[in-house]
């Protein structure tokens, strides 16, 4: 999952699972749509927690007009899996490792964490991706507001979403490709 549906931003965040399987690219909120329909398929327990992160986190994922039309706070969200018992946040299949070691170096130090280019954690060095039965994370360093947990995702993003009007939707729908193709030639090493 990680991996083979890359870092990218698609039309919107409710899109159906179907949808980020055909494009090959998604963000926290699309991705998390399509790990919870795969662990439901396959029977495993799991659910969705909301947030609200700064955008600073964005900066250099998202550049320009991009950058600065993006709300302050953006809505972001995980998908956690019931394991052993207890909650485990899956935040890590966000960011593939090729965009990862990318941009792991040009990481900001802001407020004793790093942030930037999609990724905000409290050490660069450090940061695991890969689920060994904990949780793992990658942007949890900017969450600014918890929304609380949805067992639906409908549910979370009929109440929480980013596109938000119909200009800045239609806005952010041409700027995507253009950031999706940046994304891609800085995972590249391309910058």
């Amino acid at each position: 999952m990680r991996n083979n549906i890359t870092f990218g931003y698609n039309r919107a965040d409710d899109i159906p699972a179907s949808e980020v399987l055909k494009d090959g690219y998604g963000q926290c909120n699309t991705k998390s749509i399509l790990l919870m329909a795969l662990l439901r398929g396959s029977g495993i327990p799991c659910r969705i927690h909301g947030f609200y992160i700064d955008k600073k986190m964005q900066k250099g994922a998202l550049t320009g007009i991009a950058y600065l039309f993006a709300p302050r706070k953006i809505v972001h969200a995980w998908t956690e899996v019931r394991f052993n018992g207890e909650w485990q946040a899956l935040e890590g299949v966000i960011i593939d490792d090729a965009y990862l070691h990318q941009v792991t170096p040009s990481l900001c130090s802001v407020n004793g964490g790093y942030i930037g280019y999609g990724i905000a954690v409290p050490d660069r060095n450090e940061i695991n991706l890969c689920w060994q039965g904990a949780s793992t994370y990658v942007q949890s360093f900017s969450i600014t507001d918890d929304m609380g947990y949805y067992d639906n995702p409908d549910d979370f993003f009929a109440r929480h979403n980013n596109m938000t009007g119909f200009i800045k939707s239609r806005m952010f729908n041409r700027l995507r490709h253009k950031i999706n193709a940046r994304l891609q030639r800085i995972r590249a090493g391309e910058r």
